[in-house]
């Protein structure tokens, strides 16, 4: 969806063909940050025009390859993109492998969760070490766009270690209470009281009714 989202947005800036939108995302989001490869442009392109939200024009009479297709947003197009702007952003904080991981681990036995827990700090202190470095490469005159999302990025990383002490501090209670269990139901429909249920007989013979 923000890749949807953003290539509406960079049409909506100026039409371009499929070479200059992969271009611009990447300048705009930083290519290492989120990589997208020109195939994902063109397969979205060619959705958005599908759904009437971008149109492919002439490239004759610009000073380019006449055989390049170049896009430009449509009206309806516009509108999808000024959604997008009034809408907030979901999160998916929820939706946590390592949580996953955790639990698994305590539910199986195969696994120490202090060590998963150590294991996963230690990821988290070398990511915040390679986050800190990158932003220090970036010059704050000419590339604070990239500094604000690295900063992000640091953000999220601190509170994850903070997480992690939490976690381990709560880790004797969670031990100590009982773990979901799923009921599992039988399968088919349930007979209706009262009701009679015939029962097959051997070589064709009348079945037999039971009240």
């Amino acid at each position: 969806m923000s890749v949807r989202n953003a290539i509406l947005g960079l049409l909506a800036q100026k039409p371009r063909h499929g070479y200059e939108l992969h271009a611009a995302f990447s300048a705009v989001v930083g290519g290492a940050a989120w990589d997208v490869k020109p195939a994902q442009i063109y397969t979205t392109l060619d959705r958005l025009e599908e759904s009437g939200l971008v149109q492919t024009k002439s490239d004759l009479g610009e000073g380019r390859e006449p055989d390049r297709r170049i896009y430009a947003i449509t009206r309806d197009g516009r509108e999808a993109l000024k959604g997008w702007f009034d809408d907030g952003v979901p999160t998916e904080h929820q939706r946590d492998e390592f949580y996953v991981k955790l639990m698994i681990g305590l539910v199986s036995g195969e696994a120490d969760p202090a060590r998963i827990i150590q294991n996963q700090r230690s990821r988290l202190y070398q990511d915040l070490h390679d986050a800190t470095t990158l932003r220090d490469r970036y010059d704050p005159h000419a590339e604070m766009a990239q500094i604000l999302l690295v900063d992000k990025a640091i953000m999220h990383l601190e509170a994850d270690l903070r997480w992690l002490d939490m976690i381990e501090m709560r880790l004797e209670a969670i031990k100590d209470q009982p773990l979901a269990e799923v009921e599992i139901r039988k399968r088919g429909r349930p007979r209706k009281a009262g009701s009679t249920s015939a029962l097959p007989q051997p070589n064709g013979a009348e079945a037999v009714h039971h009240e």
